[in-house]
């Protein structure tokens, strides 16, 4: 009997099998329980995308919640804006996936002037594999979490940079155009006082547009937006204002008084044209001023409110420009670009000191940058303006509140960006966790 035992336990042969046999079962689990998990994950996925739609659609500014709350004067919980995102967050889902879910909790809460919501869900995902070892599902869960200031009544101040450089073609072809058709390759239309032959008039004459027409449309066209979006009629205002139409009272203009009436805002807007000098090279080119003109606009626009109701309104400054300064400043000048025999002169990046300020005060700054086109055929722009031309785009976008910059090349939509940067500025939900 011992021989027996002893000569089984050295037995060797089906060993193979044997271990395949006891392995097989952690292997396949182990790889069912990689595509279980993956299936659970994806699962999870789809239903925290419909989680945050239905966060964030829930406090929309045209959603029902919240015109409700803002009609009514509610505070704390919100019952039609949690029905609302009930049904945001199930449309969100088809059925099978809905199937999956065991339980949520919706809440959306007004507190002062803030809006919340949030949303929880609960799922447990069925498996295909890990029931060989008991588990029958796999529980996901998540939080979607949304946040929202409406601002319900705004006023918006544009400024127009209406300058000189704002004669540069409105695109590529435009600038070329226009080069070609001068005896010094110069790719601005200057306007002359009272001239028939200077190169404003030949722009016209040879259909070539300019960038300040481009954003005097633009700024039309975003009226008409505004127009067509607004809830109250007097929930969005505006106000317009330039550098000046001629050069010997350049200053900050107004184009067009504060006003809930935008078709006159707009025809107003209308008018705004490059702005006029008297000769060439008058008072040595020195007629952009951005920092002298938006300090005097922030005097003019004050402090930002609420925009909870018509008499605390939120404030908005629309800047529009290339980003260049030329100006006299013979001290405080961010770059040393003194023009030899022109002492004083500065021509650098925006200085967005001034921008800070505004902010300060409440007022959030929405920023489109008709993009400074190099100009290689022209010497003053290699010798003065190419040395800082990497700065403008950074400092304009400084400038800029949170996510209110817009950079727009000639060869792209200058109406479509500024329409995009309107919506963006009243409709700004978001999700914080």
């Amino acid at each position: 009997m011992f021989n027996r035992v002893r000569g089984l336990i050295a037995d060797r042969s089906g060993n193979f099998a044997l271990m395949f046999a006891l392995s097989a079962v952690p292997v396949i689990t182990a790889m069912g329980a990689a595509v279980d998990y993956s299936y659970a994950l994806t699962a999870k996925t789809q239903l925290q995308q419909a989680a945050d739609s239905a966060a964030v659609g829930a406090l929309a500014e045209q959603s029902v919640g919240v015109i409700a709350a803002l009609k009514n004067g509610t505070s704390g919980e919100i019952t039609v804006g949690e029905k609302d995102a009930e049904a945001i967050f199930k449309a969100n889902m088809d059925p099978k996936l809905a199937s999956y879910v065991s339980s949520y909790n919706i809440s959306v809460q007004r507190n002062g002037s803030q809006f919340t919501s949030q949303v929880k869900f609960t799922a447990n995902v069925p498996t295909s594999f890990l029931g060989i070892i008991g588990k029958n599902s796999i529980q996901v869960s998540g939080t979607a979490q949304g946040s929202y200031v409406p601002a319900t009544y705004v006023d918006f101040y544009l400024m127009l940079d209406n300058s000189p450089s704002m004669g540069l073609g409105a695109t590529t072809a435009d600038i070329s155009k226009l080069e070609a058709n001068t005896s010094d390759t110069c790719a601005f239309a200057c306007h002359i006082d009272n001239s028939t032959t200077d190169y404003y008039s030949l722009a016209k004459k040879l259909g070539i547009t300019t960038r300040i027409q481009l954003v005097s449309q633009a700024a039309q066209a975003m009226m008409s937006t505004a127009k067509s979006t607004r809830k109250y009629s007097d929930q969005y205002r505006m106000a317009v204002y330039s550098m000046g139409l001629r050069a010997t009272s350049a200053q900050l203009t107004n184009v067009a008084s504060m006003s809930y009436d935008l078709d006159d805002v707009a025809n107003k807007t209308a008018t705004v044209d490059l702005m006029s000098i008297p000769y060439q090279n008058y008072n040595n080119d020195q007629m952009t001023d951005l920092l002298t003109n938006l300090t005097s606009l922030k005097s003019t626009m004050g402090t930002g409110g609420t925009g909870l109701n018509a008499t605390d309104r939120q404030k908005v400054l629309f800047l529009v420009s290339d980003g260049v300064e030329d100006a006299y400043r013979p001290s405080k000048c961010l770059k040393n670009s003194n023009v030899p025999g022109q002492t004083g002169r500065c021509q650098q990046p925006i200085d967005y000191s001034v921008c800070t300020k505004i902010k300060a005060a409440g007022i959030r700054i929405a920023v489109l940058y008709t993009t400074y086109q190099p100009l290689p055929n022209n010497s003053w722009y290699n010798s003065w303006i190419k040395p800082f031309s990497t700065e403008i785009n950074p400092d304009m976008k400084s400038c800029a509140s949170t996510d209110l910059f817009f950079e727009v090349s000639p060869s792209d939509g200058i109406t479509e960006a500024m329409n995009a940067l309107f919506l963006k500025v009243v409709n700004l939900p978001r999700l914080t966790g």
